[in-house]
């Protein structure tokens, strides 16, 4: 016998193996048992089996692949055309637009109006309902339809997020639209329908419509008031805009949201005001706005953002003049409220990719997942992904109680809370799930990089953490009835952990003492945030998870640490990770 037959056997150089396999094709919604547990909780079951069969359709590899080409190629600005007519058109891949006739044909760019903007939908064919998105059907379903539609829609947010950008600004801006008896005529009917209709052509000749946003301008960002395009009366009942926005999202969208300050027929100023700007002018004409360029963005890629100039393009006001903030606003609650929403579908997936390779990956003669520090690290992964859905679930239900005030002075604090604190966290995690991966997650064949990439975003837009922060100390000096909410909300789960019941009441009586310094402001909406997480965990689902999170988060001096996994306060890792992913 040769040295070659006695030696031990050695794979060949081209030999793949303890690599982990793709992610096994599997339901969104009935591997979630966080995302089970807190559509029950806010009372949305009449739901279950819709958001059961969109989470089927959604975990389909090929909509995995879809997103992977709708990022690889992103869209392109053509400027002219071949006779040199000015048509500033963006053209996507033809997977943008499959993803997007996903999420038209789901509803989630507006259903939840469907049943509150009464007739609206009989002046269009709203096109062939898809079976696994119809949340229309059934009174229990209507009252809860901005929950239901939030839970498919984070279940969207695994998927990919560049498309969820006119599917958000879309739905908020039903909510201003409707007010106003032109809009709520021409243009709400056409976003209702369940038919995506990418053609560059005017509204009137379309079978379905999305809605962009246009505030920010160069010098002001955030500082909105500082803006200087104008808006003079025209002839026609509109009026002309001159001047420009920084970001302009999105461009191919039908029609767009926008702050510019309106004169009066004699020229006076009438202060910041909004208006709707469709890329077609009332005559068929096309509209004024000049696209400048597209943004070469961070993350975000399978989208346009864009800069625009305006050349007495024409807008339709809306609202009364000088109330454009307020006007505009209305908007921005709800995609605030998908901020929170969509970061939590991408921390899910996050979570899912990590906990899946650590099961199948082998280091050092055991499973990954399977060694202590590492356990730990997914453990503290999980309950903040869970921690995420609850409050994104309670904080949509608290948009389907638009008639209660308690719910409305609850929608109105937590909804910046949350964006703050909620995407604020995605970037760590998302980073923290990217290293369980190594090198594998810091390519672009899988979807951490992306997810990665994707998250900072939704703590960008809409406001940054900062403005978040301000907008709830401001609604807390407003209002003792704001705090007296708050309190009502959390005070039911004392006596259930005591790590919760001391942070409650320190929290209590800061609140009491109205000791509200800016330079804390950061400090006292991360508090108000954990807490109400707390006490969404602690109402229901797993007590390993609950007892988890308020060990790690809550606890004065506690054992939370300035990463994940730096902590000793979960005491049974093991059950939250089966729980966040079993299969």
């Amino acid at each position: 016998m040769d040295r070659a037959e006695s030696s031990p056997a050695r794979p060949a150089p081209d030999e793949v193996f303890n690599q982990v396999p793709p992610l096994a094709d599997t339901d969104f919604f009935s591997s979630d048992a966080g995302l089970r547990d807190a559509v029950l909780r806010e009372d949305a079951a009449a739901g279950i089996d819709r958001l059961g069969r969109i989470g089927k359709e959604l975990a389909d590899p090929r909509n995995a692949e879809l997103a992977r080409q709708a990022n690889l190629y992103p869209p392109v600005w053509r400027s002219f055309d071949a006779q040199g007519h000015r048509v500033d058109r963006i053209d996507f891949h033809p997977a943008w637009h499959a993803l997007m006739d996903g999420i038209v044909a789901r509803g989630f760019h507006a259903s939840p109006w469907e049943s509150r903007t009464a007739d609206a939908a009989s002046t269009v064919d709203a096109g062939p309902l898809d079976a696994a998105g119809d949340l229309r059907v059934g009174d229990a379903a209507v009252r809860r339809a901005h929950t239901l539609r939030a839970a498919g829609y984070l279940m969207q947010g695994r998927v990919e997020h560049g498309t969820l950008c006119p599917t958000t600004m879309t739905y908020g801006a039903v909510a201003a639209l409707r007010r106003d008896p032109w809009a709520a005529r021409e243009w709400v009917p056409r976003i209702l329908s369940r038919s995506y209709d990418p053609r560059d052509l005017p509204v009137a000749q379309k079978r379905g419509a999305l809605v962009g946003m246009g505030m920010t301008e160069k010098q002001g960002g955030s500082d909105v008031r500082s803006n200087t395009t104008r808006a003079v009366p025209a002839d026609d009942d509109g009026h002309r805009l001159v001047g420009h926005k920084w970001f302009w999202s999105a461009p191919q969208c039908d029609a767009h949201l926008v702050l510019a300050h309106a004169s009066d027929a004699a020229g006076h100023d009438q202060g910041l005001t909004c208006f709707l700007v469709p890329r077609y002018e009332p005559d068929g004409s096309r509209n004024a706005v000049r696209v400048q360029r597209l943004k070469d963005k961070v993350g975000n890629r399978s989208n346009a953002s864009s800069e625009v100039e305006f050349a007495h393009a024409w807008g339709h006001r809306l609202g009364e003049p000088g109330r454009g903030i307020p006007t505009i606003l209305e908007m921005g609650t709800y995609t605030r409220l998908d901020c929170v929403v969509g970061s939590a579908g991408m921390m899910r997936e996050a979570v899912v990719q990590a906990i899946h390779h650590a099961r199948h990956r082998r280091v050092f003669g055991a499973a990954l997942v399977d060694q202590p520090l590492m356990t730990a690290v997914l453990a503290d992964l999980a309950l903040e992904s869970e921690a995420a859905t609850a409050l994104a679930l309670r904080l949509a239900r608290a948009f389907d109680a638009d008639e209660d005030e308690a719910e409305t002075l609850f929608r109105r604090v937590m909804t910046t809370a949350s964006k703050y604190w909620v995407c604020k966290r995605g970037p760590a995690l998302a980073a923290e799930a990217m290293e369980v991966l190594g090198g594998n997650g810091y390519v672009e064949e899988g979807p951490l990089a992306r997810i990665y990439r994707e998250m900072p975003v939704n703590s960008i837009w809409e406001g940054s953490g900062n403005v978040m922060c301000l907008d709830v100390l401001r609604a807390f000096s407003r209002s003792s009835a704001t705090i007296d909410v708050l309190l009502a909300e959390l005070a039911p789960r004392r006596g259930l952990d005591a790590s919760f019941d001391r942070a409650f009441e320190a929290f209590a009586a800061k609140l009491a003492a109205r000791a509200f310094d800016e330079r804390d402001a950061r400090v006292l909406v991360r508090r108000l945030v954990l807490l109400v997480q707390g006490a969404l965990l602690l109402e229901s689902g797993s007590s390993a998870v609950a007892e988890g999170f308020c060990a790690t988060r809550l606890a004065e001096d506690g054992p939370w640490g300035a990463a994940f996994g730096e902590t000793s306060g979960i005491q049974d890792a093991k059950a939250i990770v089966d729980r966040a992913w079993s299969a």
